[in-house]
């Protein structure tokens, strides 16, 4: 999803702080269909549908949802948030609408409050998203290679750092650790970004197969700015598991390593907020990461500070 948008829609929405859905006395799946990576999933809204939404762990909030269906539903709207560029150069009023039930596999989440906003042209047909707090008191797992979703109770266990990890929230979004170039640094863990997208200043210190070169732009609300992409000299270890000299996107405007949807296909990703815990699974401990399956563009960014609540950055 739109990096820049996103980035508003994260802060926004964790202000809000909706009632969290009640905890399930037994595991919830459904289908996950995959476009461009990205993991989408219907759902029901106001007991009416099904509809397409996508779900983005990168957006630190519980739900948006389009103009179009937000009419459709005659939701009503609640109150404002306000998108602005980290550069403070703009600012956009977007309504907050109320959603008194949503729900997806058989999971009912009660009173969400959500930005509305138009998609970008990337989530096609999408009438919506769920953010990652949305399922701050269940287990999510996204499990890319059997495409389901599955919801569920319990808890992890830490097992040392080989596919479990402690991540951090500062703005809603999950952050871990992993390990590129022999460097430790943070990464947000953004089922919605379009790569393994890296900061520049990291990039700069970095060596490469084949160097960065052009290879699309991004917009933000203000700014326009290149987009590169090279193959990595070096591995990127998470954990147990690595990738081999993986190809990376480089994006001058963001501070965080952005791990997206692209690697985290190799895997079943299960998130427990509670314990602050994230378990990769795979059958493979070695993987090959090639160019987006589409142009990327921009996703998910974090802000390492946490923005007052009636003003929103955007990246």
């Amino acid at each position: 999803m739109n990096r820049a948008t996103l980035t508003a829609i994260s802060a926004a929405l964790l202000a809000l702080a909706p009632l969290a859905a009640q905890p399930q006395a037994q595991p919830h799946s459904a289908p996950m269909v995959e476009r461009y990576g990205k993991p989408y999933v219907m759902v029901t809204v106001n007991g009416r549908g099904p509809y397409r939404f996508v779900i983005d762990t990168g957006t630190g909030g519980d739900a948006l949802i389009t103009p179009e269906l937000a009419t459709e539903l005659a939701l009503p709207t609640v109150g404002q948030a306000t998108l602005s560029d980290p550069s403070g150069q703009g600012a956009r009023k977007v309504p907050i609408v109320q959603i008194d039930s949503l729900s997806l596999a058989g999971v009912e989440f009660p009173n969400i409050r959500a930005i509305q906003h138009t998609f970008p042209a990337e989530a096609g047909s999408a009438q919506g998203l769920l953010g990652f707090t949305l399922f701050r008191d269940l287990l999510l797992t996204l499990d890319f290679p059997n495409r389901r979703v599955l919801l569920d109770t319990g808890a992890l266990e830490p097992d040392g750092n080989k596919s479990v990890f402690p991540f951090r929230m500062p703005s809603g979004t999950p952050i871990a650790r992993i390990n590129i170039g022999g460097q430790p640094t943070d990464a947000q863990l953004d089922s919605g970004g379009g790569g393994l997208v890296l900061p520049a200043g990291l990039a700069a210190r970095l060596k490469y197969d084949v160097d960065p070169v052009p290879f699309a732009a991004g917009q933000s609300i203000c700014t326009r700015f290149e987009i590169k992409m090279g193959r990595l000299a070096s591995d990127v270890k998470l954990g147990r598991y690595t990738f081999n000299h993986p190809v990376v996107e480089v994006h001058p405007a963001f501070p965080l390593v952005n791990f997206g949807s692209p690697p985290m296909q190799m895997f079943a990703i299960t998130f427990d907020q509670k314990n602050l815990l994230v378990r990769f699974h795979s059958d493979q401990r070695r993987f090959t990461l090639q160019a987006p399956p589409s142009p990327p563009r921009m996703t998910n960014s974090v802000n390492q500070q946490l923005p007052p609540p009636d003003l929103v950055p955007v990246g």
